[in-house]
């Protein structure tokens, strides 16, 4: 019996360390496998079973892309001038092999190497080239850095120079060269908007004008237009009375009446002087001497 239960204890021991030595790697990560102190193999993605007492996970390495934010970098520059220059490096672990037993502590050494690499570069630069070519900076430390961590399983993707810092004096003197930049801009459109302002209100004097004058001579036009329809209205007229007269066929002593009337009507004018036709003479005559004979016979009558 007591044989038996140390059997079944042993059984169990035996497999809680087979549970124990199973190991599962997960995705974006390798695990350094070192056999009686040697490096045996990298595991990659799923299920492996490590000898126990024998095998031992050396490292556990991630292979996503990494940040390393370093702190600002005392840097001297071509003209003599110290900087502040804080470093963003973008890496990944390319080989777990070399990354494990390549460098000892590889962060510090990425650090060093990237001030080191920085310093260089720099002291090429005067303070004005630093400042504008951030872009060549970069280029040139991203491909120095992923040289010189290639033998450490280490691939450098991006280097950026997050903020470059100059002396105190040097940034009093770039905020006043800024604020009196500004202070152009802004007078500059201000002279801007004036002159845009002189010229809209020139531009509607000008409409204004126009208005005015279309308008003045849009009422000549329709006054000159009323007159000649009056005035075609009075010859339409006329020419109407002389077609009737004419259909009526008029006789002699209508015609000199109707010369009478136009006299008449001419009579009523300012002139002061008036040449009386001998046609016009004798209808007056007439016209005399009919109002003569109706006024004696208008006693007999009664």
């Amino acid at each position: 019996m007591g044989g038996f239960i140390a059997i079944a204890i042993l059984v169990v021991l035996v497999l809680l360390v087979l549970i124990k030595n199973i190991v599962i790697v997960r995705q974006s990560r390798a695990y350094v496998i070192e056999r009686l102190g040697m490096f045996h193999a990298v595991w990659g993605v799923g299920l492996h079973f490590k000898v126990p007492f024998i095998e031992r996970v050396a490292k556990a390495v991630s292979l996503k892309e990494q940040i390393a934010d370093f702190p600002p970098q005392p840097v001297i520059t071509k003209d003599n001038v110290t900087i502040q220059i804080d470093t963003v490096l973008f890496f990944q672990i390319t080989d777990p092999k070399l990354y494990t037993y390549g460098v000892e502590h590889p962060m510090p050494a990425i650090e060093n190497l990237t001030a080191t690499t920085l310093r260089n570069i720099i002291g090429d630069l005067t303070l004005d080239e630093s400042l504008t070519s951030r872009d060549i900076i970069n280029s040139q430390m991203r491909s120095i850095l992923d040289e010189a961590t290639d033998p450490w399983g280490i691939k450098v993707n991006r280097v950026e120079l997050k903020n470059i810092l100059p002396p105190k004096e040097i940034q009093d003197a770039m905020e006043k060269q800024m604020k009196a930049e500004r202070e152009r801009r802004e007078k500059i459109l201000q002279a801007e908007g004036q002159k845009q302002s002189q010229i809209l209100v020139a531009e509607g004097e000008r409409q204004s004008v126009i208005l005015r004058a279309e308008a003045a001579k849009e009422a000549k036009l329709l006054e000159a237009e009323a007159k000649a329809q009056a005035v075609l209205k009075v010859q339409e007229a006329t020419a109407q009375a002389l077609r009737l007269l004419n259909e009526a066929a008029p006789t002699d002593a209508v015609i000199k009446l109707k010369s009478l009337e136009a006299f008449t009507a001419a009579a009523d004018g300012k002139a002061t002087k008036i040449i009386i036709p001998s046609e016009i003479q004798s209808i007056a005559g007439l016209a005399e001497g009919l109002k003569a004979v109706v006024e004696t016979k208008e006693p007999e009558t009664k």
